[in-house]
């Protein structure tokens, strides 16, 4: 689940990414010079790549963070209680007339 940073963040990628793409297309296809028109590709590709996977200095608070409230909070479905059964198949009822 992405928020609004990492959204912003892709946005300025994709603004520079997207006309170094088009331009490589453009230079393969019209052009005919597979050389420049890849190399063009690739680096539209690798900024994208780069900036999804590369974690930047400014990020490791934000990870630390998510990695404590984890180890804090815990697995919801993991806890359970002895007492209290989870389905109508453990309880025990007494069928015999008291």
């Amino acid at each position: 689940m992405a928020g609004i940073i990492d959204t912003i963040k892709l946005a300025g990628v994709l603004i520079l990414a997207l006309p170094a793409g088009l331009a490589g297309l453009e230079f393969v296809v019209v052009r005919g010079d597979a050389g420049t028109g890849g190399i063009l590709i690739g680096l539209a590709i690798g900024l994208v790549v780069v900036e999804r996977w590369l974690t930047m200095p400014s990020d490791v608070p934000g990870l630390v963070a998510k990695r404590a409230a984890g180890t804090v909070i815990g697995d919801p479905e993991s806890e359970s209680d002895d007492d209290t059964p989870t389905d109508s198949t453990s309880v025990t009822t007494n069928d015999e007339g008291d």
